[in-house]
């Protein structure tokens, strides 16, 4: 029987196995590249194609398959088939949650965001810091037509909010130092604060009057009115603000915001079983 020639099979060239390799700092990496994909997901509700992934995160796309189609099986992350998009599922949100509800103030400071809302026809936020930023809890949107900074969940710069230089201005000096040098200080918009010592010198001001005011230093148009609620020893639990266009926030109004904030901020840290400073009390 005659023999059919040899002829040599083409093999797709293969990667290096990839093994849950240690990080620097002692994590595991493939958990440490799935949080990242959930974190790159979260930027956007629009979602992201594979090769937009591969581009944010700097991985493979085999190694992001591989990992979404994992996280999908545990519904951290969901593909939408006809657009061809990834984005964050319903179990990180109810793992998310879980944040909140550890917090567990969330349900008692709506009725103070409401009425703060009420008092000034803005959107009143509830935000907390977490590794050097600000993340928003919950906001009561204003029924006047604005363009929020950030949403819900999401993360701004401490030293580029009105609510993060409100917790900051309860911070000792060299504590405010130390957030500078591991988050510096972004220029956002041209009225961003972006030199140390203006920082110190507004975060002096804010102690003086008892609130903090985002200039449309996180973005243009948009004003911010904020202040500090805290716990049962005095120390700073989150921040609530009230923000809108910074046409209906003229300079004339920010004591008037300021007075509100101040208010509402000192009845939900009583409410919370917080104790306000004698310093921090509103006049």
């Amino acid at each position: 029987m005659k023999k059919e020639p040899f002829r040599r099979r083409h093999v797709e060239p293969r990667s290096a196995p990839e093994h849950d390799t240690e990080t620097k700092d002692g994590g595991v990496q493939s958990v440490d590249r799935a949080m990242l994909l959930i974190e790159t997901l979260a930027e956007d509700d629009e979602g992201y194609r594979l090769t937009d992934l591969a581009i944010r995160t700097g991985l493979s796309p085999s190694t992001i398959h591989r990992l979404l189609t994992t996280l999908e099986k545990r519904r951290f992350v969901q593909f939408d088939r006809d657009q061809s998009t990834w984005h964050v599922g319903a179990k990180s949100f109810a793992v998310g949650a879980t944040f909140a509800r550890r917090r567990n103030f969330i349900t008692q400071a709506m009725p103070y965001l409401r009425k703060l809302r009420d008092q000034t026809r803005e959107t009143a936020n509830l935000a907390v810091v977490d590794d050097g930023a600000m993340v928003i809890l919950t906001r009561v949107e204003s029924r006047e037509i604005m363009r929020s900074v950030t949403k819900v969940g999401g993360r701004a710069p401490m030293v580029a909010s009105g609510l993060g230089k409100a917790l900051l201005s309860t911070y000792p000096e060299e504590d405010v130092f130390a957030v500078i040098r591991r988050e510096g200080m972004p220029r956002l918009t041209s009225k961003s604060i972006i030199r140390a010592g203006d920082l110190c010198k507004s975060l002096h001001d804010i102690r003086q009057r008892g609130y903090s005011v985002d200039d449309e230093e996180a973005q243009v148009g948009l004003r911010c009115v904020s202040a500090v609620v805290y716990d049962d020893r005095s120390e700073p639990l989150a921040a609530i603000s009230v923000s809108g266009k910074a046409s209906r926030v003229p300079d004339d109004r920010l004591p008037v915001l300021g007075k509100f904030v101040r208010e509402v901020a000192e009845e939900m840290t009583q409410a919370l079983g917080g104790v306000m400073p004698e310093d921090a009390k509103a006049s």
